[in-house]
C-alpha cells in the first residue's frame, strides 16, 4: 500500500500538468460562446448527440492549440510571475511530451467533428488552431502590439464551429458573431495586460499597455467597447432576435461601457481589473441570453 501511493500521487499530478496545459478555464469561456450559438443556428434546441459532439470536439481542438501555445510560450512564461507555476516551466512535463499530447489532441478533434459533426467544423476548427499558433503565437505576439486584435481572430472561430455543426454552412449571423467575439478580445485582453504590465514588460511581449501609455491603451478600450456594443446590436438584427437579447445586449452594453469609460478616467489597474473580471461575465450572458431568446420564442 505504502509503496504505491507515491506512484498514485505522481500519476495523479502528471494528469493534473497534462490538463494545465490545455488551459481548462479558456476552454469553458470557447464552449459558452459555441452552445447557444448553436440554438440561434438551430432556431430552437439542436440534438443531444450533436451539441456533445459538437462542443467536446471544440475542447479538444482549443486544448491541443493551448498546449502548443504553452510550447512556444515556455520562455516567456518562465519570466512571468503569472505563469511561472506552468508545467513546462516548472518540469513537471517535457516540451516534448506536450507537444505530442497536443497533436494527438488536435487529431483525435479533427477526426470527432469530421465523423460526427461534420467536415465543415472540422475544418474550422482546425484553421482556428493553425492561426492561433502560427499567426499569433509564433509571429505577432512577440513582434506586434496589435498581436492581441489579430490573433484574437482564432478565439472567434468556436461560434463558427457551432454554426456550421448546426447547418453546415456560413451565412451573414455567424460572421457577425464572429465579429462580435473579434471586438470583444481587444478590451477584455488590454485590461489584463494592463494589470501585468511589467510581466509583460519584463517578457519583452509588445502588449498595447506596454509600449505605449494606460492613457492611450484606456482611449482604445473605450473605442473597441463602443464598437462592441453596436455590432452585438447588429446582431440583433441579422440573427433577427427578439426583444430579450435586445434588452439584455443593451444592458449588459451600458454596464461594459461604464467599467471602460471608468477606466478612462482612473487610469488604474484596478479599474482595469474590474473590466476584466466584468467582460467574462459579460460575454456568458451575453450568449446565455442569445440562446435564451431562441427558446422563449420557439418553444
Amino acid at each position: 500500500m505504502t509503496s504505491t501511493a507515491p506512484a498514485v500521487r505522481a500519476s495523479g499530478g502528471r494528469i493534473r500538468s497534462y490538463v494545465a496545459l490545455t488551459k481548462p478555464r479558456i476552454i469553458e469561456l470557447l464552449l459558452v460562446t459555441t452552445l447557444p450559438t448553436m440554438f440561434v443556428a438551430r432556431r430552437g434546441v439542436p440534438s443531444v448527440g450533436l451539441m456533445v459532439a459538437t462542443l467536446a470536439g471544440g475542447a479538444l481542438a482549443a486544448g491541443g492549440a493551448n498546449a502548443i501555445n504553452m510550447v512556444v510560450d515556455r520562455d516567456i512564461d518562465r519570466v512571468m510571475h503569472r505563469t511561472r507555476h506552468r508545467p513546462l516551466v516548472t518540469g513537471e512535463l517535457t516540451a516534448g511530451r506536450a507537444l505530442v499530447f497536443a497533436v494527438v489532441l488536435e487529431a483525435a478533434a479533427f477526426a470527432e467533428l469530421a465523423l460526427a459533426v461534420n467536415l465543415l467544423s472540422a475544418v474550422l476548427a482546425l484553421s482556428a488552431t493553425l492561426f492561433y499558433v502560427f499567426v499569433y503565437s509564433l509571429w505577432l505576439k512577440r513582434t506586434s502590439s496589435q498581436n492581441i486584435v489579430i490573433g484574437g481572430a482564432a478565439g472567434a472561430v468556436p461560434v463558427l464551429v457551432g454554426w456550421a455543426a448546426v447547418t453546415d454552412r456560413l451565412g451573414w449571423p455567424p460572421l457577425v458573431l464572429f465579429a462580435v467575439i473579434f471586438i470583444w478580445t481587444p478590451p477584455h485582453f488590454w485590461s489584463l495586460a494592463v494589470r501585468y504590465r511589467d510581466d509583460y514588460k519584463t517578457a519583452r511581449v509588445p502588449m498595447l499597455p506596454v509600449v505605449t501609455t494606460l492613457s492611450r491603451t484606456a482611449r482604445q478600450i473605450l473605442l473597441y467597447s463602443v464598437l462592441l456594443v453596436a455590432v452585438t446590436l447588429v446582431f440583433a438584427v441579422v440573427g433577427h432576435m427578439g426583444p430579450l437579447y435586445v434588452t439584455v445586449a443593451a444592458v449588459l452594453g451600458a454596464l461594459f461601457l461604464f467599467y471602460a469609460e471608468r477606466l478612462r478616467r482612473e487610469e488604474t489597474p484596478k479599474a482595469a481589473l474590474a473590466l476584466f473580471r466584468y467582460s467574462i461575465t459579460y460575454l456568458t450572458l451575453l450568449f446565455v441570453a442569445m440562446a435564451g431568446d431562441v427558446l422563449v420564442r420557439f418553444h
